[in-house]
């Protein structure tokens, strides 16, 4: 009787403690992206090795969660990302819940920032190659040589939070506060208005069930506070879309005589963007400031003030969009403090042609040229150029 009594105990807290998920059904999804391309580069004659002309890249990632809507409206969902090739092992990169219903919704756990979140991207020729993120990047900067490695194979993708394929990304998110736990909150859209916010503890990592982070750190980043607002409407057959987006990272605490490559002072990064469509044509443009903590003096700060301009036109025609981009950034570089450049100037020119062949199923094909001047700690001048072809494929499924 007594084993009997402690069977039905044990079995009852094994049903207390299991919450219900009969309501809330799993959903996979997920892409695959891979390209074949060509590349044309800059070497620096100091790298032990060439780099591959021909090669392959590809980046895939699953994505499964669910929701369930209750009796009184609320949606409550989970949703989970992790990356799958190469060294990633599926590690997870998204996890976050979620909750909506007539008055908005809020975001809890690992996921973008409201900055990110409602900015305008403009228009691309392929968005894995020229889009807010640059998911697919044929340029082998290790090859380049060591201030190229230095100075734009760090400085391109600072926050780490892209899924990008190679050595980062040229782009063009502002994401201060990368996939770091936060809380954030979308207002729903009133006479084509949203309004966002999101605050993020400690930008150092996504916790799991211990509490690990430190307060008042000497040069580290802490706290994150974005704003964003977002606009879609409609005058006269003209498709518009307009954003502004605001991001602030704390410096804890600086350290007398902080030596150079440390971080000076607060991070504040914020952007502009707008985007018409016209018929079938399509012409935005996005700019950026982020000044990555620099100091007033420019001395001590681990970046130099990053300005980005990108311009973009599409056209759409039955399956096929045909695309061009140009991106323009000033200031990036200078990863070990004051290294006596004044940062380095990018432009990179893209077009390209994307068909759609089935739903979620596309065929991409783009041509990229990319310049990067004032790149200190090359053996030879301070110039860095590449020519690419990309041909592939993306299914999402």
């Amino acid at each position: 009787m007594k084993k009997l009594l402690s069977t039905a105990a044990i079995c009852g807290l094994a049903m207390a403690a299991t919450p219900a998920h009969a309501q809330v059904a799993l959903e996979l999804g997920g892409f695959m992206k891979g390209y074949g391309f060509y590349t044309d580069q800059d070497e620096d004659s100091a790298v032990a090795g060439e780099s591959r002309e021909f090669d392959i890249v590809r980046q895939t990632e699953v994505h499964f969660g669910g929701e369930t809507t209750l009796d009184n409206g609320l949606t409550v969902g989970v949703h989970i990302e992790s990356e799958t090739d190469g060294d990633d092992a599926f590690a997870v990169e998204e996890s976050y819940a979620y909750f909506s219903g007539g008055w908005g919704r809020v975001n809890f756990g690992a996921e973008d920032g409201a900055n990110y979140l409602l900015q305008v991207e403009a228009p691309s020729a392929d968005s894995n190659v020229d889009g807010i993120r640059q998911y697919v990047n044929p340029f082998n900067y290790d090859a380049a040589g060591a201030g190229a490695a230095g100075e734009l194979g760090l400085a391109i993708d600072v926050n780490n939070t892209d899924g990008e394929i190679g050595n980062g990304g040229l782009d063009y998110d502002q994401d201060i506060s990368g996939y770091a736990d936060k809380l954030t909150y979308l207002s729903p859209i009133m006479n084509g208005f949203q309004l966002g916010a999101s605050y993020t503890p400690d930008v150092a990592d996504a916790s799991d069930e211990d509490a690990e982070n430190f307060d008042d750190v000497a040069q580290a980043f802490g706290e994150v506070y974005e704003a964003a607002v977002r606009y879609e409407g409609q005058f006269n057959n003209v498709g518009v879309i307009l954003g502004a987006g605001f991001g602030h990272k704390e410096l804890e605490e600086t350290t007398a005589g902080s030596v150079a490559g440390d971080a000076g002072d607060d991070q504040t990064a914020w952007n502009l963007g707008a985007d018409f469509d016209i018929g079938p044509f399509g012409i935005g443009a996005s700019y950026g400031e982020d000044d990555f903590g620099e100091t007033e003096d420019g001395a001590g700060g681990t970046r130099e003030d990053q300005e980005t301009l990108v311009l973009g036109v599409d056209y759409t025609t039955g399956p096929f969009k045909l695309g061009a981009s140009y991106l323009d950034q000033d200031g990036t570089g200078n990863v070990a403090g004051d290294t006596g450049n004044d940062g380095v100037e990018t432009q990179r020119y893209t077009g390209g042609v994307v068909y759609t062949y089935g739903p979620g199923m596309t065929f991409r094909g783009s041509i990229s040229y990319v310049e990067h001047e004032n790149v200190a700690g090359l053996t030879t001048g301070d110039d860095i150029d590449a020519t690419s072809v990309l041909l592939g494929t993306q299914i999402n499924f």
